[in-house]
């Protein structure tokens, strides 16, 4: 069984689950995820789970998302992008500074109402079934951060931009927000996502190549380790002896410990309470991520991969 991540560049047409049942095919292996799921109309990265590495879905570092985005003003659509019922039509009275000023507005915190068409789940259904039913219900705001906007360009009644997000942002919904402070509506025309976690469309493989890589023995090379994706977490070796405190998921204290390596840079003492560290056995082999509590000097699991 293949443990670690890979990066697969999903195609517009498909959605994410589609993309792990073909992965799951050509790797001849169940135990597969995704995370950061991506509508099927968008295409980009998605990082794929594979093996002990699915106990990563919900955990992986939500960070350094990028997206690039085509905004069409002057409609509004149910789903807020192109694929949807068109709500509204208007005429786009804004100038290209007024329209690139107002985008520009939205770098920084903000609250954003997520769509109705989303997985959000309320009352244990979610969002996308009832508003397949026509029902529309009320969303609570969620806070998002926009990190950067960079526009690429402007030829009215669209706008090409690039963005960095925070998780739980909801692109459609940020061309919905930009459409309606026009005073104009507007939705998502296309998605790209060029980076997730690190890595880019230039490490992304197409289900084709990873299909040509699993034919020539090179499909190793492009799985990803999973403590790779934490390089900014201390790693515990524990002591032999104490090896059973591990195999049997246990806390332990610094008393176990037979090494700790810090990353570069890494500051000791300047740690907050609680931190993550990856735990190896004195051989070396990854255990899981375990949370140090520095004021009472304990070692708790947090995902274990044994």
């Amino acid at each position: 069984m293949i443990n670690g991540v890979i990066s697969i560049r999903k195609e517009k047409g498909w959605t994410s689950f589609d993309v792990v049942a073909k992965l799951r095919g050509i790797l001849k292996q169940k135990k597969i995820g995704h995370t950061g799921t991506l509508d099927p109309d968008a295409e980009g990265v998605l990082l794929v789970c594979l093996g002990k590495a699915t106990k990563l879905c919900d955990i992986l570092p939500d960070k350094d998302k990028e997206y690039e985005a085509t905004l069409l003003l002057g409609v509004d659509t149910d789903t807020e992008d192109i694929s949807g019922k068109v709500l509204n039509t208007k005429d786009v009275i804004s100038t290209k500074e007024e329209v690139e000023k107002m985008i520009m507005s939205f770098l920084g915190e903000s609250m954003q109402i997520p769509p109705m068409y989303s997985a959000i789940k309320v009352n244990g259904k979610k969002l996308y079934e009832l508003a397949r039913e026509g029902k529309v219900i009320e969303r609570e705001p969620r806070k998002i951060i926009i990190y950067r906007i960079e526009i690429i360009s402007i030829e009215l009644p669209r706008v090409v931009f690039k963005v960095e997000c925070s998780k739980v942002t909801y692109i459609r919904s940020l061309c919905r927000d930009i459409g309606n402070a026009l005073g104009c509506g507007g939705c998502m025309e296309h998605l790209l996502r060029s980076r997730a976690c690190g890595f880019d469309l230039s490490t992304a493989l197409s289900l084709e190549e990873v299909e040509e890589a699993r034919d020539n023995g090179s499909l190793e090379k492009y799985i990803i380790s999973i403590d790779s994706l934490y390089p900014e977490f201390p790693k515990i070796l524990i002591k032999e002896v104490d090896k059973k405190l591990i195999d049997n998921g246990n806390k332990f204290t610094s008393i176990h410990i037979e090494k700790t390596i810090y990353p570069t840079d890494y500051i000791v003492g300047k740690e907050e309470n609680s931190q993550k560290v990856l735990v190896y056995d004195h051989e070396g082999n990854l255990y899981g991520i375990y949370s140090h509590f520095i004021d009472i000097d304990e070692y708790k699991p947090y995902k274990m991969f044994i």
